[in-house]
């Protein structure tokens, strides 16, 4: 057995132990996907991968909003309340790091797998989400910025 599917093996087991299905599934396919010498979809995932899963986070986050659950009109709420404002400048804040993290993950896949581990520590033993490497990158990004290279 080579290194990196032991590599998946050991994140699997992490996964597992840590209770976190989000890890345990996507280590699980990748895994499955060398096992079944798929290996040739990797580019594939690697260069739409993040967009597609941007775009199924977003889904899931504006499905109250089509089902009906968040009435249009209570948008304007948002304005009225200061917890809600600093929820707006919080929102842009993030997206604002998440667009540094992704020029940053694109350019440096030593980061990433710095950044991916970290994810996965925090996933396992601190019950985060594995949304954290993009918002990681971003942080990282924003502070490469000050700091001399």
């Amino acid at each position: 057995m080579d290194v990196i599917n032991l590599t998946l093996l050991l994140l699997l087991a992490l996964g597992i132990v840590g209770n976190n299905a989000t890890v345990s599934i996507a280590v699980a396919i990748l895994l499955l996907m060398r096992l079944f010498s798929l290996e040739r979809y990797f580019p594939l995932l690697e260069q739409h991968g993040l967009q597609v899963g941007i775009i199924i986070l977003t889904i899931g986050i504006l499905a109250p909003l089509a089902s009906g659950k968040v009435n249009p009109a209570s948008v304007l709420a948002l304005f009225t309340h200061w917890h809600t404002i600093l929820a707006i400048i919080m929102g842009v804040f993030v997206a604002y790091l998440a667009g540094k993290g992704t020029d940053l993950m694109s350019g440096n896949p030593l980061i990433v797998t710095g950044l991916l581990l970290g994810t996965i520590i925090g996933v396992t033993f601190f019950r985060g989400v594995a949304v954290g490497p993009l918002i990681a990158a971003g942080m990282l990004a924003f502070l490469l910025q000050f700091l001399p290279k």
